[in-house]
This record gives structure tokens, sequence and C-alpha cells, in this order.
């Protein structure tokens, strides 16, 4: 894993369950956005706690906020 030099980073989407951010992730690594996943979950042993605490949040860097969410949001219906 490389060293990420200091960002700030940006929560972009929020999950209740670990398995939709990882998807999430994966989504956003497959686009080379780098992405981290923040919660309170005791290690994996308390998912529980993860939701009471505010859920999964996947958080990218600021400056890739706009492209995260363009490869996290559902393609428009067209007309």
């Amino acid at each position: 894993m490389r060293e990420m030099p200091e960002a700030k980073l940006v929560v972009v989407q929020t999950f209740a369950e670990q398995w939709e951010a990882e998807l999430a992730k994966s989504a956003l690594n497959g686009a080379c956005i780098e992405a981290f996943i923040q919660s309170d979950s005791l290690g994996g042993i308390g998912p529980h706690i993860a939701l009471a605490t505010g859920g999964y949040k996947l958080l990218v860097r600021e400056e890739d906020v706009a492209a995260a969410r363009g490869v996290l949001e559902p393609p428009k219906k067209r007309a």
C-alpha cells in the first residue's frame, strides 16, 4: 500500500451495511479513485455499533468528489 500525501478526505456516501461500502469502494478503485471506509464496528465484532454511529462512511480526496459521485450515482433514465 502506498503512502498517501496529506489530503482532505470527504464523505461521498454512507452505507448501512459493510458489504455495500466495500462494493462502492471497489467500483471507485476500478475507476482509479482511491477510497477509504470509515466505521466504528469494534474491529468487525460489533457491526450494529457502526450503524448506531452513522454507518459505513465512504471517503475520497476532496479533488475526487465529483468523479466519485459520477461513478456511484445510477445512470439517468432517458425519456
